[in-house]
Parts: C-alpha cells; structure tokens; sequence
C-alpha cells in the first residue's frame, strides 16, 4: 500500500480508466499548489497527456496513483543526473531551470517508457516523512512522563526511520530546543501552549512493521524512498538522507507483515522492553473500511490484556471508523489530527491533542 505498504489490499478495487486517472491528476495539480508547485504542474500536464497517463495503468490497481509515477520519473533522475531532465529537478542540480519541465519530461517518458513500466508495476509509493516526529515527541513526552520508557511499534514503518526519532533535533517556535545537535533537524511552529518536553522521552525498544519494507542497505532501495520526495522540498529531501545515515548506523528492527497480522505479536515482543506505544501517521486512510475497524478492534483486544498506548496522526475525513474528536474539520483532508489513546486496565480512552500540517512543519495544541 502506499505510505510504506501499511495495510491490506482493498477487498474491492474499481480499476480506474483513462479519464478517471486524468482527473486524478487535473486534482493533485489543484491539491498540491501550495506543497509542491513543481509537482502540481507536473500533474496538471500529465493529465492532457494519455499516453503518458498510460504509463501508470502497469502498476497495480490499488496503487494507480499520480504520486507514483512522479516518483518513478523522479527515480530515473535521481538515479542518472546527466539526464535532460534533471536540469528542471532541484534535487541533482545546482542551478535548476526555471523554464517549464515537462517537455523534457514528455520526452523521457517516451524514452523509457517500458523502464518507467517495469517501476511502477513492481514499487509501492513510500512517505517515509521524518518531519511527523515532531508531532509525535509532545505525545510521547507526555507518556514518558507518566509510565517511563517507552518502546515503540511503528506501524507502515517504511525504513523505519520515524522509530529514531530520538536521535534527531527539534526546535519549536515558540517551544524551545529539544535533544543534542543532529544531522536531522526538525522545525515545527507551535500555537496554544505545546508540551515542548524538555528532553528527549527514553526509548527502550523499536519494531517496525510494514508490508514492503525499504532495505536501506540496498542503494536502489534507498534511492526509491528519497524519489517520493517531492523535488522541490529540498528540506525534505535533505533531511530524509540525513536520517538514511543515521539508520545505516542504527539499523531498526523491521517486521514484514501487515498492519493487521503483525500487531499482536509485535506488542507482545515490544513490551517486553518497556511501556508499548504503538505509532501511525497517514497509513490508516489506506486501508479499507473494515480493515480499518479490525486494527481498532485489534488494539482494543491487545489493550484489554496490558496496558497499552497509541499515538496516531492521521486525516479525519480518510478515517472513518477511527476515534476522532468532534469538531475537527473533517471537511479538509489535508488535515491531521494528532490523537493520543491510552489503555489503562483494560479501560480505553482517546485524547485529541492537537491538529497539524501533514508533514510536521506546524502543530496547533488542542485548547
């Protein structure tokens, strides 16, 4: 599944047409303006452009999604700079052109469209978004301060790279400045009284889990997780190969399963090492309905047996069946709810703590 393969296939796929998909794009050229100008124009091109919309009916039908076809092109850049293109891609050259990219695009895709093909029939989009763990460090600072130490599931872990989060930098505006000085630094504005804590929480364990994992020791594989960057989010791109360096370093404990098989025995081993806090943020929206109301039945059933926590960040409006507060605009999707649930002799209860820009630049505290 995307964001790291985090679920189950949908039981039902309605495999999209030509002109479905070139809606597809028409709306990420719309939805990513604002995050992604380079991407948005892409997208509204590609979406005149049948034959490169084309491209993407190899990949499997759940995972017919402009995002990765941006990130196979971005693949094939990232892998041989020298092309034509990647004069346009801020993430190989110095200089880039501001011109308009996508005749040079259209040509590539023409090149290499068997190559671009072979990519997307066989990868899955992989967000493996480091920024998140800014949201994450208030809630499990709160955690830390109440049980101890903490040890983490992460579930659709990607590389895992979110489980190091107390390895990385963080300064909050206003908030302050959180852990040693990192490779990885994570800025987040803040409003109404975050819980900056003061140091880092104490992690005792990390496990992983995801359907299709990236093997960081693999370049190729690494080289797929920096191409669904988006191009021009160089501070994204920048971070993420920062912390690829710091998991080389610390290679985590990733578990191929899915987000529903694995989560049982992945608690049971997890709180072998400290309090269990299981982590999700923007995977819940990739399963189906039912698998959805099974994950949430699987933490109920594994939190009536130990106690147990669960910090997720996730789009209201794509959740449904998932604890959320009312009042959250769940009209917009691009909003993120950070919640937190706690299972405390056998007694569950869900704290709305705040609503955040999907990838961490910015996190308002629940009043």
């Amino acid at each position: 599944m995307p964001e790291g393969g985090n679920g189950r296939s949908a039981t039902v796929v309605v495999v999209p047409d030509l002109a479905e998909l070139s809606k597809m794009f028409h709306d990420s050229g719309h939805d990513h303006q604002v995050r992604s100008p380079f991407n948005a124009h892409l997208n509204r091109q590609i979406a005149e452009a049948p034959a490169i919309i084309s491209l993407l009916q190899s990949a499997p039908d759940e995972q017919q999604l402009p995002v990765l076809l941006l990130a196979a092109v971005h693949s094939l850049v990232l892998a041989e700079p020298d092309l034509e293109l990647g004069r346009w891609y801020p993430t190989v050259a110095t200089d880039p052109l501001d011109t308009d990219p996508f005749p040079a695009f259209e040509r590539l895709c023409s090149l290499r469209e068997q190559q671009i093909r072979d990519i997307v029939s066989v990868r899955f989009t992989q967000t493996n978004e480091v920024g998140r763990c800014a949201l994450f460090l208030p809630a499990l600072g709160l955690l830390d301060t109440e049980i101890g130490a903490l040890s983490l599931i992460d579930v659709g872990t990607s590389a895992g790279l979110n489980m190091h989060l107390d390895r990385y930098e963080y300064h909050y505006s206003p908030g302050g400045t959180v852990g040693e000085p990192s490779p990885v630094a994570l800025r987040c504005g803040t409003r109404h009284a975050v819980p900056v804590p003061a140091q880092l929480p104490t992690i005792s364990g990390r496990i992983g889990i995801d359907q299709h994992p990236i093997d960081l020791s693999n370049p190729d594989e690494a080289r797929w997780l920096m191409a669904c960057v988006w191009p021009d989010q160089a501070d994204r791109f920048h971070r993420i190969e920062a912390a690829i360096e710091i998991a080389h370093e610390h290679p985590p404990e990733i578990r191929r399963t899915d987000a529903i098989a694995g989560l049982r025995p992945c608690v049971a081993s997890a709180a072998e090492l400290g309090h269990p806090v299981v982590m999700n943020s923007w995977m819940l929206n990739y399963l189906t309905d039912a698998d959805r109301v099974e994950y949430l039945g699987q933490l109920d059933a594994i939190g009536a047996e130990r106690d147990l926590s669960w910090v997720y960040a996730e789009s209201p409006v794509l959740c449904p069946g998932i604890p959320f507060p009312f009042g959250v605009d769940i009209e917009n999707h691009h909003l993120t709810a950070l919640m937190l649930a706690r299972w405390r002799n056998g007694v569950r209860t869900v704290e709305h703590l705040g609503v955040s820009h999907p990838h961490g630049y910015w996190l308002h505290w629940a009043k």
